[in-house]
């Protein structure tokens, strides 16, 4: 017999808590574009800009942050399955 899987309901929070965590940073990133492709730049413009990205820049190291604690609590199964 083959092997079931079996899946934790306690994970389906944390998937879709990741993919919304990523969709923020992926907005962060378009609203650094949008300032950047401005036509008519302005000073306050380059400042949004760098504040876009600084914001996904800290919204990607606190979701890495938070993958490697989960990882080490054991909120993920590795795949080998040992």
């Amino acid at each position: 017999m083959g092997r079931r899987s079996i899946k934790s309901p306690s994970m389906e929070p944390i998937k879709i808590l990741v993919v919304v965590w990523l969709l923020f940073i992926v907005a962060s990133l378009g609203n650094a574009l949008f300032h950047l492709s401005r036509r008519d730049r302005t000073e306050e413009d380059s400042r949004k800009m760098a504040r876009a990205l600084t914001v996904r820049i800290g919204l990607s190291l606190a979701l890495f942050v938070l993958l490697m604690a989960g990882w080490y609590f054991g909120f993920f199964k590795t795949a080998g399955g040992h």
